[in-house]
């Protein structure tokens, strides 16, 4: 079976169950993550189908497909309509590190979301020096066993409030990052085995946290504005899960923003299936002009996420969270059980950039360079089929026949470029994209943004090299 540039191949897998104990589906799980762990089966291969993997085991049809859904639910497997049950690529719920030694190498890692080093970043040099010098640091370095220092909620509850989100001290937790407040909220709202609903193309870091949680995600299909309403009320109903999470401004990866009368039309239809909502407004601060956040639509169901990392400093990992007050006993214990707590010098450090306005400043700075950046893309891939923000940290890059995401990314990175390909991000059984994300805050400087994005443009110029053959 040919699939444009590479060859498909249908193995003869046969697992053997000996030392697999417990449900025969989980067995055949447990055996398929074995032989992919140690290269018996290779990325891209099909598996068979359910009746024929039922045949050759002796078991039921209905045994196989527990066994591939749980395998999938693991990031393992993928199922394509139409085309089969696929081994993935390694990369369905981690990203690759960083490459560390890029000024070294020349490689310019556009694959992470990072933000570009403010030119003002001795302001938190100089603010852990202002605290040394108050005689407070002991005050600081001490346990704090609620949900973060008063002062500190307070700066949370301020930060939320600029960013369009009411929010009062006592409804806000201090988080070791916005990544961290996904981890609490989902895990105070959710138990194993739940579904949680998310967009069809989404974060990465939800796919990681429902694997550790071992919570099952249903992908929703989107539009240029978001989550399809009449998407999320038939999920609602065919799955019963209590639990939506998304990105409603500058939704990673696709860069959209959801506008205000689909946030109130999402709202209305999570009251309605009495569905709580966990927004994750990282991005927010970016978008000189954006809808209030999905979460002033119901507040009550409602737990937003943010945080520090994009807009000031990734190192702090000071992030917030607000939540109605009914969820915070339960949000406490999942940080104690998970932090204890968030580090209280690096709250203080936050709060005071926050009331002195200089974490504003650096927010406003980033926001500055990403339109930059942007311009840049705009006239270096003149031509690709793009979908972003003028202020947005990525654009999602759309690939033309006959290039595939894989094979695209590969040699991308052979080239000296990094991205991520789309099933980095994808949820479900549905086709993935042909498409990639592409970070252009990720790079040191506009010229090496300018550097890579010729390299891709080039790439999408040519047609990609046979690296597979054809049959």
């Amino acid at each position: 079976m040919t699939v444009n540039s590479y060859i498909v191949t249908m193995t003869t897998w046969h697992p053997s169950l000996e030392g697999h104990g417990g449900p025969r589906y989980i067995a055949i799980a447990e055996a398929l993550a074995e032989d992919i762990g140690a290269g018996r089966l290779a990325a891209r291969e099909r598996l068979p189908t359910h009746r024929e993997l039922a045949w050759r085991l002796g078991v039921t049809v209905g045994t196989v497909t527990r066994a591939y859904g749980e395998a999938e639910r693991r990031g393992l497997i993928a199922g394509e309509v139409g085309r089969g049950t696929f081994v993935r690529e390694r990369v369905p719920t981690d990203m690759p590190l960083p490459v560390k030694d890029e000024a070294e190498s020349g490689f310019v890692d556009l694959s992470f979301n990072l933000p570009p080093s403010p030119p003002d970043q001795q302001l938190v040099a100089d603010t852990v020096a202002e605290i040394g010098a108050d005689g407070q640091l002991g005050r600081f370095l001490a346990y704090d066993m609620g949900l973060g220092l008063a002062g500190h909620r307070a700066a949370g509850a301020h930060w939320m409030s600029a960013g369009g989100l009411a929010a009062a001290p006592d409804d806000v937790v201090v988080t070791a990052g916005a990544q961290h407040g996904m981890l609490l909220a989902v895990a105070a709202l959710a138990r194993p085995g739940d579904v949680v609903l998310t967009e069809e193309l989404t974060y990465y870091g939800i796919k990681s946290i429902a694997a550790l949680l071992e919570l099952r995600l249903h992908g929703l299909p989107l539009d240029e504005h978001g989550v399809l309403p009449e998407a999320l009320d038939a999920a609602c109903r065919a799955t019963g899960a209590k639990v939506l999470y998304c990105i409603p401004t500058l939704q990673n990866p696709t860069a959209s923003v959801m506008p205000e009368e689909r946030r109130c039309e999402i709202a209305r239809i999570c009251e309605r299936h009495d569905v709580a909502i966990v927004e994750d407004d990282v991005y927010g601060f970016l978008p000189g002009r954006a809808p209030a956040p999905l979460s002033s639509f119901a507040p009550e169901r409602s737990v937003y996420v943010t945080g520090l990392s994009k807009s000031v400093a990734p190192g702090l990992r000071i992030g917030y969270l607000r939540a109605d007050k009914r969820l915070l006993d339960a949000i406490g214990a999942g940080l104690r059980a998970s932090t204890l707590m968030a580090s209280p010098l690096m709250a203080e450090v936050a709060a005071r950039l926050i009331r002195s306005g200089q974490a504003r400043r650096m927010a406003l700075w980033q926001r500055a360079e990403a339109k930059a950046r942007q311009a840049i893309a705009a006239g270096a891939m003149a031509g690709a089929e793009i979908e972003t923000h003028p202020e947005a940290f990525h654009l999602w890059l759309k690939l033309p026949e006959p290039w595939r995401r894989e094979v695209f990314a590969a040699e991308a990175r052979a080239r000296g470029v990094g991205i991520a390909p789309a099933e980095v991000f994808a949820v479900g059984r549905q086709q993935v994209p042909h498409a990639a994300r592409v970070c252009l805050q990720a790079a040191r400087s506009r010229a090496q943004v300018d550097k890579a994005l010729a390299v891709l443009s080039d790439l999408l110029a040519s047609r990609p090299e046979s690296r597979f053959p054809l049959v």
